[in-house]
């Protein structure tokens, strides 16, 4: 039977196929139930969730760093569907934005660091193991506005790219003697500050896009090497090399982008648009095959480990598509099929999926829904995933957050967590919480 968490409680952790619940999120709670399995615990890290119009106002309109007030992505999707934002290129497609599954929350590949988007101009990362860095730090820049995703660099040390208004921000961790080096040709946009404790950061490097557009998805090559941006404004996306600092724009089809998805592998690129088109391309030419779909746009994709599958969701659908590779690489050879999740329709009465995440191992998958029932809106569904080959999934249970009715923003799975999937939700009630999703026989006594 699916673990619930009861109306007023909070969600800690899994445990061999059970939710564990606290009636408060606490460090204490934390330790009795996974600390000592883990041998550490991943605190909660609050920011202010939604400003009032008095705060978003002196946000905007003051410079100096240490009255930059921390505001939530509820504020920054508002934002997003102003009127003057809706005189673009695109001009119906930033109605659509606030559906598609931005990438707000990134863990590092290798090591236990997160950054999440905590306002339309800030983000915030926490180091776990800095000793020091106990408090958050707080990126800000002139030239980062309207943040709109985020992804670590592979392979590149501490390196963070912001996808934001006008370009792409690169920030990079900073130490005493070893400061990192700046490309000469981004330093008229490089007015930088982070603040907190622990670790310090420069902002190395921004990126301008074409016609100052709004970037508002990312994806890095494995390699680290080559960064894809595409914007709801543009119907190309662009391929950067970061070193060079020199994009290369790729067009196909007419709508603007909603989705970009680098293959664990390299092999394989993924690009959606609003019109409910989306490509598959092999990267060895960079050729491409089209697809469309008649259930919406693609709201949200995520591959599987080997680079094989990618699983998408849609703007009008409460099924899940699994695209799978007949044959190997460079081949475009590829068909699509359906991933049945009759609960989220069936027992939360909710009229569609809104986001997802699914983790490195392919064993667990974390779902939120539109809307529901009562009892369970707001929650996130979580799924014991198994391929073979296709895909299937049992539900588990429910995550539910923190605070007073609280919404899934924005989750993302830590990919290289060796003790088993870590789950961090963004919630709306002004927290981002970690859940280490626990199971396998070599952790569990």
């Amino acid at each position: 039977m699916a673990s619930f968490p009861q109306p007023g409680s909070v969600t800690i952790c899994e445990i061999n196929r059970l939710l564990i619940t606290a009636n408060s999120i606490s460090d204490d709670r934390a330790k009795e139930t996974y600390g000592k399995l883990l041998g550490m615990i991943f605190s909660p890290i609050p920011f202010q969730s939604d400003p009032g119009p008095q705060q978003d106002a002196e946000q905007q309109g003051n410079g100096n760093d240490e009255d930059v007030q921390v505001t939530g992505l509820v504020g920054k999707l508002q934002g997003l569907i102003s009127d003057s934002l809706k005189r673009v290129f695109h001009p119906n497609d930033v109605n659509l934005l606030p559906e598609v599954n931005l990438h707000g929350v990134s863990w590092h590949q290798h090591k236990h660091v997160v950054a999440f988007i905590s306002g339309p101009n800030q983000v915030i990362v926490r180091d776990y193991e800095d000793s020091e860095g106990k408090e958050p730090c707080i990126l800000i820049s002139e030239s980062q506005r309207d943040i709109s995703a985020l992804q670590w660099r592979p392979n590149g040390g501490k390196s963070l790219s912001v996808a934001c208004k006008g370009g792409i921000c690169i920030w990079a961790a900073s130490y005493p003697g070893n400061l990192p080096s700046v490309r000469s040709a981004a330093a008229p946009f490089l007015g930088t500050s982070s603040r907190g404790s622990g670790t310090r950061w420069t902002l190395v490097d921004f990126l301008r896009s074409h016609n100052d557009e709004q970037i508002s998805t990312l994806s890095w090559s494995p390699d680290g090497r080559y960064l894809t941006s595409g914007s709801y404004e543009c119907s190309s996306f662009t391929i950067w090399d970061v070193a060079q600092g020199v994009g290369s724009p790729i067009r196909r089809g007419l709508g603007g982008i909603s989705i970009l998805k680098w293959s664990p592998t390299g092999d394989y690129f993924f690009a959606a648009k609003f019109d409910g088109t989306f490509y598959l391309w092999e990267t060895n030419t960079w050729t491409s095959e089209p697809w469309s779909s008649s259930s919406g746009f693609v709201t949200g994709a995520t591959w599987d480990p080997d680079g094989r599958m990618i699983l998408i969701t849609f703007s009008g659908s409460s099924t899940l598509g699994s695209i799978h590779f007949a044959s190997k690489p460079p081949s475009l050879d590829a068909h699509l099929l359906p991933v049945d999740l009759p609960e989220i329709s069936s027992l939360t009465g909710s009229q569609g999926i809104d986001k997802i995440a699914w983790d490195a191992s392919g064993e667990r998958l974390a779902v939120s829904y539109k809307e529901g029932d009562d009892i369970y809106r707001g929650l996130i569904a979580i799924y014991d995933a198994r391929r073979t080959p296709l895909l299937s999934a049992s539900l588990i249970g429910f995550i539910r957050g923190p605070g007073d009715n609280p919404k899934p923003i924005a989750f993302s799975f830590h990919n290289k967590f060796k003790q088993g999937p870590l789950l961090s939700v963004c919630w709306s009630s002004g927290f981002l919480c970690t859940y280490p999703l626990i199971f396998r026989s070599h952790v569990l006594p």
